[in-house]
């Protein structure tokens, strides 16, 4: 079984700068971590390598920092680590994004199954692997909260949609995205750390990808268009309200309406 988990660093800390020309975060040098919701499908994957065979490749865009990322995955099990990395990347929003990563992933063979956490904590869209499976057009399911069955033929799994929950059969090649509560990730294994600690990650570049036009990646291939961006003022000010629950909803309700919050 090959396995493909996407997986992302995001910033770790909130203080991140951005480039008021492109309304982009700068990634280069900040405090960095794996995303939290990847740690889930990461686990996935090991458990499903575990009962099937087969290898788990991990697959990120990024700054040659995400290595750092990946000695992590290398600690929890993970067999292969690839990073895509160029400066054409550059500036990707969710359809740029998960168009490279769909061609990065055709560039290493393509996989049995693709699994991505349900969505990052800088982007928070969730858009990202199921427009990765339709670039690479294949069957996916999104929202997973448990695994139903699985073999070396197909995937049985449970969705928990918005108003419904559904069971999705689906035969390889496809892809997943899975929820917070899928499963419990393991902890990174001392004992890997020491083994892989001179594992190296693989870098591929723009000229690594099948698709080579440049109007496909990176800003130029993202139609979406930020028109400004800025911080939240910070508030220092602190109302304390004093009296019984009636008197405290009162005057929290005057101190809204004096603010034309409502």
């Amino acid at each position: 079984m090959n396995i493909v988990v996407c997986i992302k660093q995001v910033p770790a800390t909130s203080q991140v700068e951005i480039d008021p020309e492109s309304g982009t975060l700068k990634r280069m040098g900040a405090e960095s971590k794996t995303n939290p919701y990847d740690l889930f499908g990461i686990e996935t994957a090991l458990r499903i390598k575990e009962k099937l065979g087969g290898t788990v490749t991990a697959v990120t865009m990024g700054p040659p920092q995400s290595e750092e990322m990946m000695k992590d995955a290398f600690s929890m099990g993970v067999d292969r680590a690839v990073i895509l990395s160029d400066k054409k990347f550059a500036g990707s929003d969710v359809l740029a994004t998960s168009y490279t990563i769909s061609q990065g992933i055709s560039a290493i063979g393509g996989a049995d199954i693709i699994i991505c956490g349900k969505q990052t904590t800088d982007g928070d869209t969730a858009q990202i692997g199921p427009a990765i499976a339709e670039h690479l057009h294949l069957p996916h399911a999104a929202w997973v909260s448990e695994i139903v069955s699985i073999d070396n033929e197909k995937i049985s799994v449970r969705q928990n949609l918005s108003d419904l929950t559904q069971i999705s059969e689906m035969s390889y090649p496809c892809l997943i995205t899975v929820d917070k509560d899928i499963v419990v990730p393991r902890l990174p294994s001392y004992k890997l750390m020491k083994t892989t600690k001179d594992k190296k990650a693989e870098f591929l570049s723009f000229e690594d990808m099948p698709d080579k036009d440049l109007s496909r990646y990176g800003l130029v291939g993202s139609p979406t268009v930020v028109e400004r961006i800025f911080p939240p003022d910070k508030m220092e000010e602190q109302v304390y309200i004093k009296g019984n629950a009636a008197e405290k909803a009162k005057a929290f309700y005057e101190i809204l309406t004096a603010k034309k919050f409502v």
